[in-house]
This record gives structure tokens, sequence and C-alpha cells, in this order.
């Protein structure tokens, strides 16, 4: 089956150009690809997410990954998307970051074999850069006038674009390029908020050295709101177990909304579709079996097997009653409030949010729902269950 029938059946795919040339390559010979990460942090996140299981259909279909790291266009920042300018980066932390990465994405692609995935950063030829050079080479191939059409740099056109970020479209088709120069890269894909990039550098292979290049963008996952999905409470949605606990992570998807659980089954999964479809023909409670199995499958695929069958029983003994498996924090013995342990376990971003919490009526402690801002936890007690709302329960401990 042509690789691009298993994306497009699963969603995957946003935009293409030259798609019936694109169709007949991936049909007929293996392709080399690459999707760019910048290392803006320590960990990827679930916006990430769906450009790496891109990678890993093709993959398993027999192509090849370049995963690029940005190195040198990290020293930047990409304006799209931004309404301001992002924070620049030394290139001890962007190295730190980049080895992150290559650690988290080695669970769903594979660096070994004939179509292992290959490294790049594109600070090998970025950093070395001569301006005027660059200039001549490249800069005579792009149009001002086309490129302040671009969807990227709307918003930043508000409040003013830099002409330090509006050579990031450059450097993007520069990266395109070199890949193609260097190992027979044909196709980029990655997130549908790049394609004004990405069409930069399929139109510059094409123009300089008169070769077929390609794109592809993938769909985002977002909210029925139209919202972009893999925020929470607590920020982005960390693909790290430091920065997202484990159980968090799997609650999250646990409880997404009904209407997305078969897309985001299709797009984070490796689950079949036809079990997909049956797993998801229900509009009832019956689709809260899908939704575990959507919670469990994704964490499986980030954080392994094990962890994964931790969060699942620690959320059925939160919905069932047992605190044998909930979830479980310390607190030190001089927290004595219940604003203060909420702040404490993570379950409030400040005491002003902790409070109007209890001032809704979402907080109780044990069995009884608290009421007064000011309440104190049980006295002589040393361990207790903290529930916010529905969704989450905590086994509290107090230290000492």
């Amino acid at each position: 089956m042509n690789v691009f029938d298993t994306l497009k059946a699963r969603g995957f795919i946003k935009q293409t150009i030259y798609e019936e040339d694109l169709y007949k390559k991936l049909g007929s010979e293996k392709v080399t690809f690459y999707v760019g990460f910048d290392p803006t942090a320590d960990s990827l996140h679930i916006g990430h997410y769906i450009p790496i299981m891109a990678m890993a259909h093709m993959q398993r279909a027999g192509h090849r990954p370049i995963a690029l790291f940005g190195g040198g266009t990290g020293m930047i920042g990409d304006p799209s998307g931004r309404s301001d300018m992002r924070q620049m980066m030394t290139k001890e932390t962007i190295d730190h970051n980049i080895e992150c990465f290559k650690k988290q994405m080695s669970r769903f692609i594979s660096f070994e074999g004939e179509n292992g995935a290959i490294i790049a950063n594109n600070a090998d030829w970025l950093l070395g850069l001569n301006y005027v050079e660059f200039l001549r080479d490249i800069g005579v191939y792009f149009s001002v006038n086309k490129m302040l059409t671009a969807e990227c740099f709307k918003q930043r056109m508000e409040k003013g674009l830099t002409f330090f970020e509006f050579n990031y479209m450059l450097m993007q088709g520069y990266d395109f390029l070199q890949l193609n120069r260097e190992y027979g890269c044909s196709l980029q894909v990655g997130g549908d908020d790049q394609w004004s990039n990405m069409l930069a550098g399929v139109n510059l292979i094409r123009k300089k050295e008169q070769k077929d290049s390609f794109c592809l963008t993938c769909t985002l996952l977002l909210n029925s709101e139209g919202k972009k999905m893999g925020k929470t409470q607590k920020g982005a949605l960390w693909l790290d177990e430091n920065k997202c606990s484990v159980y968090d992570f799997y609650q999250y998807f646990r409880n997404v909304e009904d209407c997305k659980v078969a897309e985001c089954m299709k797009l984070l999964t490796f689950m079949e579709l036809d079990e997909i479809e049956e797993l998801t023909k229900y509009n009832d409670e019956r689709i809260n079996k899908a939704k575990e199995r959507l919670a469990y499958e994704v964490t499986k695929l980030v954080h392994g097997e094990e962890k994964a069958k931790i969060a699942m029983e620690q959320a059925r003994a939160a919905f069932g009653g047992s605190s044998e498996n909930m979830p479980s924090a310390e607190i030190p013995s001089d927290v004595k409030t219940v604003v203060d342990v909420l702040v404490a376990v993570g379950a409030a971003k400040s005491k002003g949010d902790a409070r109007r919490l209890i001032e809704g009526g979402g907080v109780s402690v044990n069995d009884d729902k608290i009421t007064d801002i000011s309440a104190a936890i049980p006295d002589g007690t040393n361990e207790f269950i903290l529930h916010k709302g529905k969704k989450v329960h905590i086994k509290v401990s107090v230290k000492g």
C-alpha cells in the first residue's frame, strides 16, 4: 500500500503540492524526507507528536527519515504563529535540547538499518555562512513581495517583524536545499503552520537545482472549538515525565472530547482503522472504553508499557474509589490549609486559583466538600484523599 494512502486514511495530510507526482514517487521508490525541529525546549511536546508519527508510518513503509534539528535557526526563532519575538538561546542550551529530543524520538523511529533515521543539525551549514555569498546564491530566488503575503509573517507584521526574523524563511529553504544535495532528500513534512516556509524550500530546489521536490503538511490537533490541543492547567503537554507526569499525560487523553477520540486514535496510535471504527461507533457511555484504550496506547508509545499500565490502574482506582493505586503526593508537615495543599500537590497554579476552586464547590477532602477558603486539613491525620472536580483525585501523605 502506498504510504500516501495510509497517511490520508488516518487523517494526517492537510496540504500538499504536486500531489499526483508525489503519490507516484512514494509508490515507486524509497524517498528520503525530512522533518525539522527547532530545539526551543529540552523536551518534545504534543505539537511535535503528529509529524513524528508521520515519520514512523513512512519509515515503516520503507522510506528514510531525516530529523533535522535547528541548531542554527533556533538561534533566530521561527516567527510562525507568533505575536512576539522568540527568546534567543545559547549554543550550549540548543545542543542540550537536541540530545533530549533524540532520546525521546527513539521511541517512535529507528536510527538503525538500511532506512534508519538520519540526524542532521542545520548549525553545520548555517553558522559558517558568508552573508554576501548567501544573498547572491540564495536571496535572488526569493521575492520580498511574495514573502510579505506569507501567513507565517502576518501576526508579527502587526507588532513589527524584524529583519532578523524575516531571514527565517530563507534559512529554512536553504536547509531543504542542503539536505537535497547531501542526502537526496526530496520531501519535507511538517505541521500545517509551516506551509509558507516549506513552499519556499520546494521552490528554491526546483528553481536552483531543476529537481523535483515536494512538501506535505500534517493536520494540527485541534479541539471542537478550533484551538490547539495539548494545553493543560500546568501548561504544555510535554513528553518528558519530569515536565508532565505519566498520570497527567494519561488523564489528558482519557478525558478528550468524545468527538475527538477516533481522530486521536488515527493520528497518535498505530491501532488498525477497523478496530478504531468499532471502538468509536458509540455515542453513549461506551465511548469511555475507547477513551481508556486511547490513553493507554498513547502513553505506552511515549512512556513505555509498564508506566502506561500503572497510569491506567491509578486512573481506575481514582474513579473507582479505591486509594490503593491512586496518584499520590507528599506534603511538608507545616502545610495546614486546603488552599496550600492544592498548590503543594500541583492541583492549583496559585493560592488565588485554589481559592476560586473552593468557592466554585470543586474541592473535597475525603468525603467532605470544602466550602471555606480558610479550611484546614483534618487534625491529627497523616493521610487523606484530595478531590478536585470529578477527574483529579490524589492520595496526600503528610511528612513526619
